[in-house]
């Protein structure tokens, strides 16, 4: 199995469509799709209501998701309380992806999706892309295409390759978390408009453009496995690299880093106990609190806002999107008032690429602590009062990677990702990949360790050990070149 994603991985013209036929039916889909979506006062939202004793804000239906207060106490970093709006969205959705080899290799059926904050409308998402309200038809619309494939009944007839219970952004969600699932078939299947067979390695080469493939599509294939060898490795990393011409040092760097599990810095084991000790040493504590009660946040007829202007702000949008289970509805949706980073720093160690992971908390986190980027913020929030005078925060290894994207240097991968367009609007990280000089300590503060792609892999593996951008950055890692 973990070979076939490889080769997968390692094949960048499809059966049914090169990369240039892809873009071009992209934008024919793009053309074809009538949208629009429109900010509106929350009012005006059909079906969306202000509690009237709690102000939190939720759907007449009782399910989709709310809006609601927590307050949060923690012993971590320099904020020792705050309150926030949330998320809550109490129920797992599906992030499914149907595979079925063709010549040998397998292809992923993805889908040309809108959602109401996506950038540029249009990008490429999972098979099924859907919440529990969505597939139990809460809305009263049609049903989600290839639903039955991932359903109980008939997924015990297929193969599943990836089955994993992955978080969601721990910052704006109270503890959510998605089924990201991979079932291969062997049975033909009726291609429906908006969707195309794509291999692994085409869907890598797409994210070195912005905004192309959706967040949900990155953190299922973050989990796709490539196989752990020992000194075996060596052997099949030269092969692979020959046979598929992987000859970019970058490439084929990170495709020794993601298949040897012998040469790193730390062992697995050294890993768990650093992660369980960080749990240990530190605290969070999340109440659940009406909006009302919310500390310098105020809400209006049209946005739900810090005082400061810092972080985001919620507000509502009518959406008019043509190809969907239900083709217009009113919804609120996330705004961020800036976009964000998220940056790896990486070197190399003992000649195999490590990764520079920090245990990050995140109100809404299941578990305490996730494994994060090197770097992962809003660069302008980072200000905070003390009782003398205003200080700025500045985040470890911020400064390292704002100047190697000034100057260029080391800098291996840089574009533009959204963030899911169901619930945050026009939402982007600048996603980062910067390999750092051989001067670079190897020594690094408690809350930061060094990893190998191969020991990222197998951390995905298990539930709320990698956040959704770590996901997201590993994803766009290629082990091969399209130019």
């Amino acid at each position: 199995m973990s070979l076939d994603f490889l080769k997968s991985a390692l094949t960048v013209d499809g059966y049914h469509m090169s990369n240039e036929e892809f873009l071009a039916w992209l934008q024919e889909r793009k053309q074809s799709i009538g949208v629009k979506i429109t900010k509106i006062p929350f009012a005006d939202m059909d079906h969306w209501y202000f509690d009237e004793v709690t102000q939190n804000l939720r759907h007449s239906s009782g399910k989709f998701f709310s809006i609601e207060g927590i307050e949060v106490e923690t012993n971590w970093g320099h904020n020792p309380r705050w309150t926030q709006p949330i998320i809550n969205q109490n129920e797992i959705g599906y992030l499914g992806i149907l595979a079925k080899k063709f010549d040998g290799i397998l292809h992923f059926l993805m889908q040309c999706k809108i959602e109401p904050g996506n950038i540029n409308f249009v990008q490429l998402s999972p098979t099924l892309q859907a919440t529990k309200s969505n597939y139990s038809q809460v809305h009263k619309g049609n049903p989600p295409r290839y639903l039955e494939y991932f359903l109980k009944e008939r997924r015990s007839r297929s193969k599943v390759l990836l089955d994993q219970l992955q978080s969601e952004q721990g910052a704006r969600f109270l503890k959510k978390r998605n089924r990201n699932i991979i079932i291969q078939v062997d049975e033909d299947i009726v291609v429906q408009d908006d969707f195309c067979w794509l291999t692994l390695g085409q869907i890598h080469n797409l994210l070195r453009l912005n905004n192309v493939i959706n967040m949900d599509t990155r953190t299922v294939i973050s989990g796709i496995p490539f196989g752990s060898y020992g000194r075996e490795a060596i052997e099949l990393y030269d092969t692979l690299r020959s046979t598929f011409h992987s000859d970019i040092e970058y490439q084929s760097g990170m495709l020794y880093s993601a298949l040897e599990f012998d040469n790193h810095l730390n062992s697995s084991a050294e890993i768990i106990s650093w992660f369980t000790e960080l749990k240990a040493q530190y605290e969070l504590t999340v109440k659940r609190i009406p909006l009302v009660d919310l500390e310098e946040w105020t809400i209006t007829d049209t946005e739900i806002s810090h005082n400061e202007g810092k972080y985001f702000k919620v507000i509502g949008v009518e959406a008019e999107i043509s190809n969907r289970e239900v083709s217009a509805w009113t919804q609120p949706i996330v705004e961020s008032v800036q976009h964000g980073i998220i940056a790896f720093v990486v070197k190399k160690i003992n000649g195999v690429y490590h990764f520079l992971v920090q245990a990050k908390l995140e109100a809404g986190n299941l578990d305490i602590l996730e494994m994060a980027p090197t770097v992962q913020c809003l660069t302008g929030n980072y200000r905070t009062n003390t009782a003398e005078e205003e200080t700025v925060y500045v985040p470890p290894f911020l400064d390292f990677v704002l100047k190697s994207i000034k100057s260029g240097n080391g800098v291996l991968y840089q574009t533009f990702q959204s963030e899911e367009g169901g619930r945050f609007y026009k939402e982007q990280n600048e996603s980062v990949i910067i390999e750092a000089p051989d001067d670079f300590p190897e020594d690094v503060p408690e809350n930061y360790t060094w990893m190998t792609l191969n020991q990222l892999k197998l951390f995905i593996r298990f539930n709320n050990y990698l956040n959704i951008q770590a996901r997201s950055l590993i994803s766009v890692i290629r082990f091969n070149r399209h130019d």
